[in-house]
């Protein structure tokens, strides 16, 4: 499919790409519930907002797209970072963080999720959490790339989201939980403030069953990030962005959404490109001593970078990429036949089941692997307390941009970001409830985006927007994605034209953020630029403006909210 030129000017005018006003193209609500606290999301961080909630006398609705266990926490391996109780332990977590963050960390932010971090896993394991057990009975501990010591508490060998994710479920007795719902839009009031969500019940084929509005006080979200952006992730389907476009339709605050780190170690399935959620290669596999080699046996990061294979992601990512490209192939490998099978086995029960599954033993065969789309260290504006732009609006976990990740994740915070801002929201939210506050009339619906260009955006996106980003080709992307934007007769309302729609918005966010970010942080890579550029040290906001009350047919404009100065 040829994708037409963007004009330079254009280009130079960041974020010059209308949206139609509104919302959502959906039918009108026909029921309404009534709830203090609405959590949309069902991963570690929606569920211990749920958990930290409970028997505070709230009434709590748990909104989720699909099954309680359906998004991206329980395919979590590696683990959950945290430091000891050693005080340098703490400060060695926070420069680690800072490192990886190439620069756009915030500080006081990070110094508070290390310091967190403790309690927040002995929280989890008093609800019923079972880690791996080491030789004097502590849990174990295991290192992943850009690490200084081995800090990660993990699970089932390999498993650790999973059993995150079975230790949280049990706390949700106390809320009402509404599954296969899709998050359409947030409600909101006069003054802008949120007062909760319109959501569509899904059947089993995710077919429309009803349309329906749940007012709250406190409208929480925590719904992941948005791996399907991209042809080929790590993340489950449900993926799709779909909290991030929300708040950027209700006039939240996006930040960062170019920082997308793509995971050095996903497998490459022998004989074609994969397509779709993809199998993950743990960090941990090389932490406890894989290499990355190439064809010939030769070692991919020995002398790129002072951690070699531990490095972290970006540079292992970015530097793989380069050695594909040198060589004119799809993928390297990962050599873990050192590890030995009773290793494998009780470590990375899980890696090596899916290897094995697709005809690769890595006891007797180095794994194929590439960089995938992973994780969104961008998202909805917030601090680690949930807080956002938007009176009435909390955003926790992958969906949220809270300061910690910076321009590249360190291995293994995520989850512990969501242990530890879903227990401070919930803290929050115990003591400092917002009022309850009117909505306002129904905005007009947006166009919908075709479902059937949603693959080959993805495919354009891992093309000029993956981990090697050229200049040329991020314009004619976004040419691509402005001739193929939300259009009226395009789609019909329902699951598929909502995540197109969503993607897309998303998509544009992205590209043109990697349009003007003129360097290269962190995990955006521009070809045309070596590294940093002290200029470019600052965060890149994103909001839709409106000039007048929205109105049938009136285009809104995102725009630019500011670089936020020099951090």
């Amino acid at each position: 499919m040829s994708a037409p030129t963007l004009d330079r000017a254009r280009a130079a005018d960041p974020l010059a790409v209308s949206l139609v006003a509104g919302r959502l193209a959906a039918p009108e609500p026909t029921w309404t519930v009534r709830t203090d606290v609405l959590v949309v999301g069902s991963g570690v961080a929606g569920l211990t907002v749920v958990a930290g909630l409970a028997s505070s006398g709230l009434a709590v609705h748990l909104v989720t797209k699909g099954a309680l266990d359906a998004g991206s926490t329980r395919w979590a391996q590696g683990g959950i970072a945290r430091a000891t109780a050693d005080a340098d332990d703490v400060e060695l977590h926070v420069r680690d963080t800072l490192v990886a963050g190439a620069g756009l960390c915030e500080p006081a932010a990070v110094r508070r999720l290390a310091a967190q971090g403790r309690a927040a896993v002995e929280q989890l394991a008093a609800r019923g959490a079972r880690f791996d057990a080491g030789p004097d009975g502590a849990p174990a501990q295991t290192r992943e790339g850009g690490h200084s010591r081995a800090r990660i508490v993990h699970a089932g060998g390999d498993a650790t989201g999973a059993e995150v994710q079975r230790a949280l479920q049990t706390e949700v007795t106390g809320a009402t939980v509404l599954e296969h719902a899709f998050l359409l839009d947030l409600d909101r009031a006069a003054d802008g403030a949120v007062t909760g969500a319109t959501v569509a019940l899904l059947d089993a084929r995710g077919g429309v069953r009803s349309i329906g509005r749940v007012e709250a006080r406190a409208t929480v979200l925590a719904t992941g990030g948005l791996g399907h952006v991209f042809s080929s992730t790590t993340t489950p389907p449900v993926v799709t962005g779909d909290g991030m476009a929300a708040a950027l339709r209700a006039g939240a605050v996006l930040r960062d959404v170019e920082f997308l780190q793509f995971h050095p170690t996903v497998f490459a399935a022998p004989g074609g490109r994969t397509v779709g959620q993809t199998l993950l290669v743990s960090e941990a596999v090389r932490g406890e001593g894989a290499v990355l080699v190439d064809a010939a046996g030769n070692r991919v990061m020995a002398g790129v970078h002072p951690l070699a294979d531990l490095a972290p992601r970006d540079v292992v990512a970015a530097t793989e990429t380069a050695r594909m490209a040198e060589l004119g192939v799809d993928h390297l490998y990962l050599d873990a036949r050192a590890l030995g099978e009773q290793v494998l086995t009780a470590r990375f029960p899980t890696v090596l089941a899916g290897c094995r599954a697709a005809g690769v033993d890595p006891v007797t065969m180095p794994i194929p692997v590439r960089p995938a789309a992973h994780y969104s260290c961008g998202g909805v504006a917030a601090d680690l307390d949930g807080v956002t732009s938007l009176p009435g609006l909390f955003a926790v976990g992958e969906v949220a941009c809270t300061g910690v990740h910076g321009a590249n994740r360190l291995a293994s915070n995520s989850l512990l970001e969501g242990l530890v801002a879903g227990s401070n929201l919930a803290v929050l939210l115990r003591e400092d409830l917002p009022a309850r506050r009117p909505r306002t009339g129904a905005y007009a619906p947006a166009a919908g985006v075709d479902p059937g260009v949603r693959p080959v955006l993805a495919r354009e996106m891992v093309a000029d927007a993956g981990v090697l980003r050229d200049p040329d080709g991020l314009e004619v992307l976004a040419g691509l994605l402005a001739s193929t934007g939300p259009a009226t007769g395009h789609a019909l309302p329902g699951r598929a034209a909502w995540e197109a729609t969503n993607l897309h918005a998303l998509s544009t966010v992205l590209v043109d953020a990697a349009v003007r970010r003129t360097e290269s942080r962190g995990c955006h890579r521009r070809t045309d630029a070596d590294g940093p550029d002290d200029a470019w040290r600052a965060h890149i906001d994103t909001t839709v403006a409106t000039t007048s009350v929205p109105v049938a047919g009136l285009d809104q404009r995102m725009v630019a909210v500011g670089a936020g100065g020099a951090r």
